[in-house]
């Protein structure tokens, strides 16, 4: 299995890390290990090892059958269920890789990184997909598909030109803007509509 993830997916987020607009040519691809996966409603506990620790909610998507080479009016089959996730990013540790021009292994793929809530069928979701997050009972995020500056259909095609997609593989869509610190006691939960598919605390 294979966890990919998409960064500066949605302008407001580009606009609040950076301070501007920035709209990349292409989906900004980084992969996550499976030792990322964080499921079940266990908890994050926060390392120690970095100054800051982000949550970043996300339209998670999962594969259903084998492709490769998918044109992007296909892509709709590729996938069957979606599910609201977080991306936790070391933000000290990014910043200085992205000052530093270097890869974002360890920022995103560390240990219980991936967080993942329960899975929807796709048929049974509206269209668009609107997501939220909420830490503390309080939003501090809220998504729109219909935002993404590159859609599920053009992200799955644009990865199955280089790497062969499997059924199982999940594609975390990138952020909208809100990101923010997570502390020992927070309590994060992730909404699908009215649904709430993730529920976990910080530990």
């Amino acid at each position: 299995m294979k966890i990919f993830g998409v960064g500066m997916n949605y302008l407001r987020h580009t606009e609040e890390l950076d301070g501007r607009s920035y709209r990349p040519q292409e989906p900004v691809i980084f992969l996550k290990p499976d030792s990322a996966l964080l499921k079940d409603g266990k908890p994050f506990f926060v390392p120690a090892w970095a100054q800051r620790f982000d949550y970043e909610a996300e339209l998670v998507v999962r594969i259903c059958r084998l492709g490769k080479g998918i044109p992007v009016r296909f892509a709709h089959r590729y996938w069957d269920a979606v599910t609201v996730g977080i991306d936790f990013t070391a933000r000290d540790v990014q910043e200085r890789a992205r000052h530093e021009g270097m890869p974002w292994s360890i920022c995103k793929g560390f240990d219980a990184s991936a967080a993942l809530g329960a899975f929807v069928p796709l048929t049974a979701c509206g269209s668009p997909l609107l997501f939220r997050l909420e830490k503390n009972g309080q939003t501090v995020q809220q998504g729109d598909s219909r935002e993404m500056l590159f859609s599920v259909d053009e992200i799955i095609s644009y990865l199955s030109r280089f790497f062969t997609l499997r059924t199982g593989d999940l594609i975390y869509t990138g952020t909208p803007a809100g990101v923010g610190p997570v502390q020992p006691g927070d309590h994060l939960q992730g909404y699908l509509g009215e649904n709430c598919v993730l529920d976990f605390y910080c530990r």
